[in-house]
């Protein structure tokens, strides 16, 4: 299929929006890193002023020293089951700006708290970096789950994009008991698996991300290290024990193969798991397009994931 071709496919609200390719070579990273941040800096604030939702900053620390930026998203009274929440941007773009708007939507519809993570980047910080703050902030919740008014036995991860492939990472660490457990994922437009699939090949040169992007991300990630099941989902063997899940993932996208592939897995492996593929849509297209009646249905979906997975729990 052509590019042509896909842009065709693409809903007549998206084509006037999603025009322009990622150029993801390690040259361009800092200016895209730059122009996206002053974009979701200032769509942010009237976010924030609009929403209802109160939130705080806050600095996760780790045993070891480490240190990383959170933003708490407060949409329900103490104590409050809680979301750690990992964003997008392909491993080496974005800050907790960056998916500002969809956890404010996830607290408030959720009726949760969201715990957005403020992971290191590629490639200067390679896997395991992203991973290991993400796992800083899981923990920090729950020994600090009293101050913050979260009910750590109500845990959710959540994730966007490359940040899909760090909360099911939280997920199959936490099945193996190496963290604390986890009620439900929500992973949403998920990067899963860097091997070929027939979307990666397919959307090559496909507006927002294509699969050419994705080659790049991936290698900036990895950085010369073996793909392992520790940094890609994809490849664990053993799915027993991952909890209840939602996948989200668009129709015009490089990663929409491997999301659907991991839902499949997923139920045959006996896990609870609702697949929702949205059709005319490309990666990213909740950003691109907040307001757009297909991403209220998607922000009503998680939401009422969410809130459902915690009431039950």
């Amino acid at each position: 299929m052509s590019d042509l071709e896909a842009i065709d496919r693409l809903d007549a609200a998206l084509r006037a929006v999603a025009v322009t390719r990622t150029n993801f070579s390690s040259e361009s990273i800092p200016m895209i890193r730059d122009s996206m941040n002053d974009r979701r800096r200032a769509s942010a604030e009237a976010e924030t002023a609009a929403a209802g939702v109160p939130v705080v900053e806050d600095v996760a620390r780790a045993e070891s020293g480490a240190a990383v930026p959170v933003r708490i998203y407060q949409g329900a009274s103490a104590p409050a089951p809680a979301v750690i929440y990992c964003h997008a941007g392909g491993f080496a773009l974005g800050n907790l700006d960056t998916d500002h708007r969809q956890c404010l939507e996830l607290a408030r519809r959720g009726q949760c708290s969201v715990v957005s993570v403020d992971y290191r980047l590629a490639p200067e910080h390679p896997f395991p970096a992203g991973l290991d703050d993400a796992i800083t902030v899981l923990q920090w919740t729950v020994t600090h789950a009293a101050r913050l008014g979260i009910d750590a036995d109500r845990l959710a991860v959540a994730g966007s994009s490359s940040g899909g492939a760090l909360a099911a990472c939280l997920t199959h660490r936490a099945a193996d008991g190496l963290l604390p457990p986890i009620a439900f994922q929500l992973l949403h437009q998920p990067v899963l698996d860097d091997r070929p699939t027939a979307s990666m090949l397919e959307f090559r040169g496909t507006p927002a991300f294509d699969g050419e992007a994705a080659e790049l991300m991936w290698r900036h990630y990895l950085a010369g290290q073996p793909a392992s099941p520790d940094a890609v989902p994809a490849r664990r063997a053993v799915f027993n024990g991952l909890p209840p899940t939602l996948i989200t993932c668009a129709e015009i996208d490089p990663f929409r193969d491997e999301a659907v592939e991991y839902a499949l897995r997923l139920l045959r492996a006996g896990i609870s798991t609702e697949l929702h593929v949205f059709p005319g849509a490309c990666h990213g297209f909740d950003s691109l397009l907040p307001e757009w009646s297909t991403t209220q249905r998607l922000f009503a979906l998680q939401g009422n994931a969410l809130s459902t997975a915690f009431r039950e729990g």
